[in-house]
């Protein structure tokens, strides 16, 4: 019996339970994936490397755990299997390009959640000391906070495997420890001080969706495209300056700038953008493996709003709120049915907002024998990339040149190339002037 545990989804996989359409798309589907890279420097035996990925596995029981949808839902958790390792032998000319469309190679491959364990790792090697390692999980067994201690933890086992001594790992709890503690009714008191935030903050509210280019039911046929680009530096600066000034963080300043571009471009002052949390609760499960992020919603009101400072100001407040109030989606659909009735419209779809920073400080390591930096700077866009269940997603970062890095993830039957790359050109312009004058007019 490979079977060992059996235990209840998690109330913070609502967001999945709401997006739901099946085994062949959504968060259940075999394109629901997320694919990080890092460039290592010095040699790479992908033999030990097996091993290291093999005990990241048996140290992770999210990345072999079946979900069951039928009944009242639950997971399964298997026993420890091989991780599927592929390498490649890369020309070594224009390495950059080569290492991204390696990496858009992994992420067009679909990866049904039956195939255990549900993360695998491609090695592009270019020569003995320069190499690329891409990492592929399942979205429903990791997140992005995740992908970063998975290769933490698989750089600590290629170091001791190769003669090293580095820091000793932290103990670490499984998803279903998260599980039990939220099923215990942790923090239920504030559970319904949060509730009650959301009734109040979000009576009356529907997420500003976008207009499509095609209609839901004209039944064009769907993938994923990625569409990649960056900011110049200069904006970054002016950012990180804002930031200072406004006492707030890159997120909020880019999220204040993109509820104007959104207030302008669907003719509202009142809108409510998705995003992202951690949900990870206590700091005793920052370093567990799973599928832990949550969608929340952001209501900012630009009516008495007179400058991008202002906004900024109530972008903050909103973003302090959410994050102090951060409930499962599928709870704040509760007491906010008419949410997400805008973007049901055969002609309207939602645009989730998010901006990533690594939990862990950092975007280098050691691995002993070789070392390894996050690769952040793609810009190869792609038509089939891993999904996004429904409607479109900013992903912004700042990489280590200074330059804001970012991808525009869209559905194909309903957005097409031309109106995205007029979306990422006006957000640029957008952004670019009003961090240029923080203390202007602002014209809506």
């Amino acid at each position: 019996m490979s079977v060992t545990e059996l235990l209840p989804l998690s109330w913070n996989q609502g967001f999945l339970r709401a997006f739901d359409q099946g085994d062949e798309a959504g968060p259940f589907g075999p394109r629901y994936i997320i694919v990080c890279g890092w460039r290592l420097t010095g040699p790479v035996d992908p033999a030990v490397l097996q091993e290291a990925l093999d005990e990241v596995v048996a140290r992770h029981e999210a990345l072999r755990t079946e979900v069951v949808r039928s009944g009242d839902g639950h997971q399964v958790v298997h026993p420890p299997c091989p991780v599927r390792l592929t390498v490649h032998e890369l020309p070594g000319d224009d390495r950059d390009r080569r290492a991204e469309e390696l990496l858009n190679d992994a992420e067009a491959e679909p990866f049904p959640t039956k195939e255990l364990p549900l993360i695998r790792a491609v090695l592009g090697r270019f020569d003995d000391d320069d190499a690329v390692l891409g990492l592929v999980a399942h979205h429903t067994a990791a997140d992005e906070w995740s992908m970063q201690l998975i290769m933490r933890d698989l750089a600590y086992g290629y170091a001791v495997r190769t003669g090293h001594r580095p820091s000793p790992l932290p103990e670490v709890l499984q998803y279903r420890d998260y599980v039990d503690w939220e099923r215990a009714g942790a923090g239920q008191d504030d559970g319904e001080r949060s509730l009650a935030y959301w009734r109040d903050n979000l009576r009356g509210a529907q997420f500003a969706g976008t207009r499509t280019d095609h209609l839901r039911s004209a039944g064009v046929p769907k993938t994923t495209a990625w569409r990649r680009f960056t900011f110049p530096n200069t904006v970054t600066v002016a950012v990180k300056d804002i930031v200072k000034e406004t006492r707030s963080s890159p997120f909020m300043v880019l999220l204040a700038a993109y509820v104007v571009y959104v207030g302008r471009r669907e003719g509202t002052r009142d809108v409510v953008v998705p995003s992202f949390s951690s949900g990870r609760g206590p700091a005793r499960f920052h370093d567990t493996v799973g599928s832990f992020f949550n969608f929340l919603p952001f209501r900012v009101n630009l009516e008495d709003c007179r400058s991008f400072k202002d906004v900024i100001a109530s972008t903050r407040q909103a973003c302090v709120g959410a994050y102090a109030h951060d409930l499962p989606f599928a709870q704040i659909l509760g007491v906010a049915p008419e949410l997400m009735s805008s973007v049901t419209r055969d002609d309207h779809a939602v645009v989730a907002f998010q901006v990533f920073k690594s939990p862990l400080g950092g975007d280098r390591g050691s691995a002993g024998a070789f070392e390894y930096s996050v690769f952040r700077r793609r810009q190869v866009s792609q038509w089939d990339g891993g999904d996004v269940p429904d409607g479109a997603m900013w992903h912004l970062e700042i990489d280590s040149s200074g330059d804001i890095v970012g991808s525009f993830a869209f559905n194909t039957n309903l957005y097409g190339q031309q109106t995205v790359g007029g979306m990422v050109g006006d957000f640029g312009e957008l952004l670019k002037r009003l961090t240029a004058d923080l203390h202007g007019p602002l014209e809506l």
